[in-house]
């Protein structure tokens, strides 16, 4: 018999960073970016503070539409930490797709970053949402969106009606640390944390409910039959808006104390060139990722020899 953890998700990273604090928690190659565990979840809980500060009570449902960006794993945890419902958008939505999601979702804040292949999210949104231009940041009334009020643009750049993530941080500073603990103390594992959409081929997308239970266990009982451990470096090409990515990738890191090691955008060079670096010890894909990366021209000459795991998932399968 399988023994669930019975923990939140939240809970589960300040527990990991008290037990590895020292340990790599994220790395992001190509940008030296580098979190230790300690490191990560004191910025998760900055990230935290700054969405209270915005005024996100527990159980308001988060949105957020970027590809595998840094600030997607920080909300991931920090939207746990103060019991918000994180809602996954696929990358490759347009405007109608994003709307029905906002709208059935209830939405009450978007997290979005600027572009993806081509594709303005910016314009997206003010296609549908015009008074966004002429609203106050946190202030946004919106007859086709009634329960949008915010929206966070992940980077530094400004945009009429928007925070921006610099303002998040530099709010976070207008809450305590006992007030965000108190927020964490009221949670509990059975509650729901996550909101994931189906492909809607049998009719039109649902959001799925997920609970700190469900992806908690399903996420580190992945890890087990891994055999993930402090040691592993785990390479993350797969989406985070995908439950491969935020819940069998980073949360299988999080609960056994592994290394995230995520790619922005798949690139097959990109991915070998980083667990060569990275001396990753696990990989991630769908068949068609790791088609594509035994197929580039000088494979053979990739030191490949630290991967000794891994995960092959079905699309097809949810």
């Amino acid at each position: 018999m399988v023994e669930l953890i019975e923990r939140t998700l939240g809970q589960i990273l300040t527990d990991t960073a008290s037990e590895q604090p020292d340990r790599e928690a994220l790395v992001y190659s190509d940008r030296g970016l580098r979190y230790t565990y300690s490191q990560f979840e004191e910025h998760c809980k900055t990230v935290a503070k700054g969405l209270m500060s915005f005024g996100i009570e527990k159980g308001e449902h988060l949105s957020i539409w970027a590809s595998n960006i840094p600030e997607w794993v920080s909300t991931q945890f920090a939207s746990a930490k103060v019991g918000a419902v994180l809602v996954t958008v696929n990358t490759n939505y347009r405007s109608a797709e994003l709307r029905y999601l906002l709208e059935q979702s209830d939405t009450t804040t978007l997290l979005l970053m600027d572009e993806y292949k081509g594709t303005s999210y910016i314009d997206t949104l003010y296609e549908i949402v015009p008074e966004l231009k002429t609203s106050v940041p946190g202030e946004l009334y919106s007859e086709v969106l009634p329960h949008l009020r915010r929206v966070i643009y992940l980077g530094e750049e400004r945009y009429p009606g928007m925070y921006n993530w610099t303002d998040l941080l530099e709010h976070a500073t207008r809450v305590s640390n006992d007030a965000l603990q108190r927020r964490m103390d009221t949670l509990q594992p059975d509650e729901v944390i996550n909101m994931q959409y189906t492909s809607g081929t049998t009719g039109f997308p649902k959001g799925v409910m997920l609970t700190h239970r469900n992806i908690v266990n399903n996420g580190y009982n992945v890890a087990n039959r891994m055999q993930l451990g402090v040691d592993d470096r785990l390479c993350i090409p797969v989406p985070f808006f995908h439950c491969f990515g935020c819940v069998m990738s980073t949360i299988a890191c999080v609960t056994t104390g592994a290394t995230m090691v995520p790619i922005q955008e798949f690139d097959p060079k990109v991915v070998l060139r980083t667990v060569e670096k990275e001396k990753c010890t696990a990989l991630h894909g769908v068949p068609t990722m790791f088609i594509a990366e035994m197929n580039v021209e000088g494979f053979e000459t990739y030191d490949l020899s630290t991967l000794r795991t891994g995960l092959w998932l079905d699309p097809i399968v949810r």
